[in-house]
């Protein structure tokens, strides 16, 4: 089924750089119009939740909200084993590793070891070192005349930090580890220059790794070593560091970045943010589902037979679940286009759902928790430095974001000069 597909698309010129050559309907999953999704996906969602995509070989877009549950949750009809995605001939020959790219019994194994260094009694004792970073870079971005880049000065350095403190990055490793991070996931060239940066990453976490089992830290890596080195070789441990870096780095930048241009828009939300942890809670949730910043779920295939909603999808069917359509679904959320942090928490699929769900997810929700009040306790006057037509969003990703954020602080005191 791979090699087919591989040569249909090769025969078709099918490159996701050159989008003229590809069906607008492919690409709808990809893209987004400034904060929402593409109105393509709507009309797609309205004609049903799964929809067939015009390619050589049988590939089914879900965008409905409870479909994409099932598709998510069953991992006995659906596999996420790399081994099917190579066969695309999308990827090297080389296996990411980590929990995203595998199946049960080995991603039970796997998560099985990270889960309890992501419960929230583990994870809370990085609440003052990110407190401490988020303060750093608000000190760092008072500083600056003008305008100031959201993006480089704060929605990237927080989670990279966090990240880094979580592994045990060394420090003079992390902007390394930063640059290594952006290009990952924007596929606006070549589909293979994003693949090529994920196989540099590994190299480097298999290096990390060695010199973690020389001489183990206090992070992530270190304690997993101690407890676990005799049972996940090298390649186990920097599969799984990499898929930490692809939960916990460019996703949180992104929605950092994404929910202050949303708050900018509506002013009601930074009010909220500012007025206590309860509301701070409601805010983040719902941005979470308005925002999805990860669009589409890694591809499926159909093990046997199965049927979606009503449709038959047939073994070695591939299969993607558009996440952010699927939290705008309007049989499951009133005005789904609106954000309005009044909704039940955690209805959403913002962070995947079932056995794959993502195991960072408590660990981003903190850093948007203490992020998006203290920007907005910090520079209450906080407003945008370009008209919003002027902003540039990635124009086809899997992690949908902003490239930049020029904004304007208002009035506000330099740290260095309080004292003066």
């Amino acid at each position: 089924m791979g090699k087919r597909l591989l040569a249909h698309l090769s025969k078709t010129g099918f490159d996701l750089g050159s989008s003229w050559f590809v069906p607008s309907k492919v690409l709808a999953p990809l893209r987004r119009n400034g904060l929402d999704p593409v109105p393509e996906l709507a009309r797609m969602q309205a004609q049903g939740p799964v929809t067939r995509l015009p390619l050589p070989v049988p590939v089914w877009l879900v965008t409905g909200y409870e479909a994409s549950k099932q598709v998510l949750v069953d991992a006995d009809a659906f596999s996420n084993d790399f081994g099917h995605l190579r066969d695309l001939g999308l990827f090297a020959d080389e296996a990411p590793g980590g929990l995203g790219f595998s199946d049960p019994p080995e991603h039970t194994r796997l998560r099985k070891v990270l889960t309890p260094e992501f419960t929230m009694r583990r994870l809370s004792r990085l609440v003052p070192r990110i407190e401490q970073i988020v303060a750093d870079q608000l000190d760092l971005m008072s500083m600056k005349d003008g305008s100031v880049d959201l993006v480089e000065h704060f929605a990237m350095p927080v989670p990279a930090l966090t990240i880094c403190e979580l592994l045990g990055v060394p420090a003079s490793e992390r902007e390394e580890f930063q640059r290594r991070s952006v290009s990952r996931f924007d596929l606006g060239g070549a589909a293979t220059a994003s693949l090529s940066a994920v196989s540099e990453s590994i190299v480097y976490f298999r290096e990390l790794v060695r010199a973690q089992r020389q001489a183990p830290n206090d992070g992530l890596l270190g304690e997993l070593i101690r407890k676990h080195g005799d049972e996940l070789d090298d390649d186990e441990l920097a599969g799984l560091a990499d898929g930490l870096l692809t939960g916990g780095f460019e996703t949180t930048a992104s929605m950092i970045s994404l929910g202050t241009l949303a708050m900018l828009r509506d002013p009601s939300l930074f009010d909220r943010v500012r007025s206590g942890e309860e509301a701070v809670n409601g805010v983040v949730d719902e941005l979470l589902r308005h925002q999805t910043v990860v669009q589409v779920a890694f591809l499926r295939i159909a093990r046997r037979d199965v049927e979606i909603a009503g449709t038959k999808i047939k073994a070695g069917d591939i299969v993607a679940c558009s996440l952010s359509q699927a939290n705008r679904d309007p049989s499951v959320y009133s005005d789904p286009d609106t954000i309005d942090p009044a909704r039940p928490a955690g209805q959403h699929l913002a962070f995947g759902y079932g056995a794959h769900r993502c195991i960072g997810a408590e660990l981003a929700k903190m850093e948007l928790r203490i992020a998006y009040p203290a920007l907005a306790r910090r520079f209450p006057e906080l407003r945008l430095a370009v008209e919003p037509g002027a902003l540039s969003f990635r124009k086809l990703s899997i992690v949908y974001g902003l490239h930049s954020l020029p904004v304007h602080l208002g009035s506000h005191t330099n740290p260095l000069q309080a004292d003066l």
